[in-house]
């Protein structure tokens, strides 16, 4: 017997919202049939629900009350930029920024000293997806992924508007950050799609930072779809870090999908605060032996607020390591969860495989949800996953008062400590003292 699937007012409106906009999508002729599919694709599944066993835990299709229309373009100033970026203004690097999900070249620059991106060098080239699209030098595609399975991502190719496209020759050693700065403006809900294309050359050697940020007088209400493709080439090593402070009643959903070479290194980092609704999804593919991957991160929650980081590690080759670790702070009736997925293949010997997450819970109302996996199909590996969900302990606290140190500024040692063992994850000294910083902003409103 079938059973019709009654879409909600969310799934209703957005093939209207695409066939209102899709004339000025970037890419034109180009990229509409593969719009177009994307679309047709989503259609036919509908936005994720808890039935499906990746979004068990986030329902995308019940807390998406209502599609907004994509944002248009807008301008903002230099001053706008640094308070909207916050403690990460002080970030040096290569920045593109994209206001509303639309490439501004005039924020865009290549250091603090110059305004030309061009200035990044002969080996490193930086461009906006909207050209290469027009161009024909990228697709819509997603390699390794089967869009049609994957609502959101299918969604990401029907609305994209822009991102960053780079690539990284062969051998370069960059010194300093790429820095994809992500702003949303404007006084209207609105929502936003974008897709950075990331080539990594073999042997080079890059940090990436992902921001997402908002600017002074925004609404409080947005969508945001976001997917970056990266493809790291032989012996190369890639330092990857995603900020999502995009505060307020915003619905961020990520797909980050990675490819390794032979010999590589990834070491990627997720930071997530100030979101009603977040889902981080990670997919990683190996390429190659002897490479290692690295993810850790740390999300803090409070109100309602709910944060989903689901990844699947698919050690595809023999003798490649994984190493997971995430930490989350929570308040209130919030939610945190964590699907860790670690697939290895019949031929993948000597995998070596470890993920762990923790989870501190500041109110009796608030929610950890850890569903490990482990698919082995091979017998001689090292695989294990751990979880751990406590709250602040009152010996601890004892101890502290014991010594003269007040209540909330003990309470807020404790939760600093307990935080940072993911944030010392983070290399560059000014990232990882910008993200202490929203931490520390953090927890002083929370605890206040």
């Amino acid at each position: 017997m079938n059973v019709a699937v009654i879409k909600t007012k969310a799934e209703q409106a957005i093939p209207e919202l695409f066939e209102r906009v899709a004339n000025d999508l970037p890419g034109g002729a180009k990229a509409a049939p593969a719009r177009r599919e994307a679309l047709s694709r989503y259609a036919a599944i509908g936005l994720p629900h808890r039935r499906i066993e990746e979004w068990k835990y986030t329902d995308l299709r019940n807390s998406l009350k209502e599609a907004f229309a994509p944002a248009a373009s807008a301008k903002l100033s230099d001053a706008e930029l640094t308070a909207a970026l916050g403690p990460l203004a002080a970030l040096d690097g290569h920045r593109i920024v994209f206001v509303n999900g639309h490439y501004d070249a005039g924020l865009s620059q290549s250091s603090n000293a110059g305004r030309d991106l061009g200035n990044a060098g002969r080996d490193v080239n930086i461009a906006p997806l909207s050209e290469a699209l027009a161009s024909g030098l990228t697709s819509l595609a997603a390699e390794g992924v089967d869009v049609g399975q994957n609502a959101v991502l299918a969604l990401n190719a029907a609305f994209v508007t822009d991102g960053a496209v780079i690539s990284v020759a062969e051998g370069a050693v960059i010194e300093t950050p790429l820095i994809i700065v992500n702003v949303r403006a404007g006084k209207d809900a609105r929502s936003t799609a974008v897709r950075n294309v990331i080539n990594v050359g073999a042997k080079a050697k890059v940090t990436i930072v992902e921001a997402f940020v908002v600017a002074p007088g925004a609404a409080a209400a947005a969508q945001a779809n976001t997917a970056t493709e990266i493809k790291v080439g032989d012996e190369a090593e890639v330092v990857h870090v995603k900020t999502v402070a995009d505060l307020g009643e915003v619905t961020h959903l990520a797909n980050c999908l990675a490819s390794l070479g032979k010999g590589t290194v990834y070491r990627g980092f997720q930071f997530t605060l100030g979101t009603r609704l977040a889902r981080n999804g990670f997919n990683v593919v190996y390429g190659g032996e002897n490479a290692k991957f690295e993810l850790s991160g740390a999300f803090l929650t409070r109100g309602t607020e709910h944060v989903d980081t689901t990844l699947v590690v698919d050690h595809a080759v023999p003798k490649c390591e994984s190493r997971e670790l995430f930490k989350g702070v929570l308040a209130n009736e919030s939610r945190g969860i964590f699907q860790g997925k670690v697939i290895v293949r019949p031929d993948a010997q000597k995998t070596d495989g470890k993920q762990m997450a923790q989870a501190l819970m500041l109110s009796p109302g608030a929610e950890f949800d850890s569903k490990p996996e482990l698919e082995i199909y091979a017998d001689d590996v090292v695989c294990g996953h751990g979880a751990t969900v406590a709250e602040i302990d009152e010996d601890l606290m004892f101890y502290c008062q014991s010594r003269g140190i007040p209540a909330g500024l003990a309470r807020a040692l404790l939760v600093q400590s307990f935080i940072g063992e993911a944030l010392d994850r983070v290399e560059n000294d000014t990232l990882r003292a910008a993200l202490g910083v929203y931490a520390d902003a953090w927890l002083d409103d929370t605890t206040a």
